[in-house]
């Protein structure tokens, strides 16, 4: 079955990283992802943009586009990762890897009911974190 682990964090904690402390805590998250790339189980993974920066599109018919994200919460969702896992116990256990090395985030664990590989972005193939990431 195929899980979502969708990454929630306080965004200002995020953004209040210093370059090397951002770069350190990503380094920590590419062994996770690497390990799981290397057992077959990690699938798409994305680091989301700033907050400010998202619209919402909600209401009836073509909806209305409103600026920021969808809810007015503490933390917001900063990224996510989709693994295949055979149980929900196994994509919990991977969920606990990444908080592990991030012990601030929040994690939530959902079943997908639908999926769609979609196809690779152009240029991802030469960017050097996308390599390490799949190569472990």
């Amino acid at each position: 079955m195929f899980y979502a682990i969708l990454a929630y964090h306080v965004e200002q904690t995020i953004q209040s990283l210093t370059p090397q402390q951002d770069a350190a805590l990503m380094h920590d998250l590419l062994e996770v992802n690497a390990r799981l790339t290397r057992e077959g189980k990690l699938g798409p993974a994305a680091r989301l943009g700033a907050t400010a920066d998202a619209v919402t599109l909600r209401g009836p018919g073509d909806g209305i586009v409103i600026d920021g994200p969808f809810a007015e919460t503490k933390e917001q969702l900063l990224g996510l990762y989709v693994l295949d896992c055979a149980t929900q116990e196994a994509a919990i256990a991977a969920a606990r890897d990444l908080r592990r090395v991030n012990p601030s985030a929040v994690y939530e664990i959902r079943p997908i009911t639908f999926y769609l590989p979609g196809v690779t972005f152009p240029g991802t193939e030469d960017r050097d974190d996308v390599k390490e990431a799949a190569s472990g």
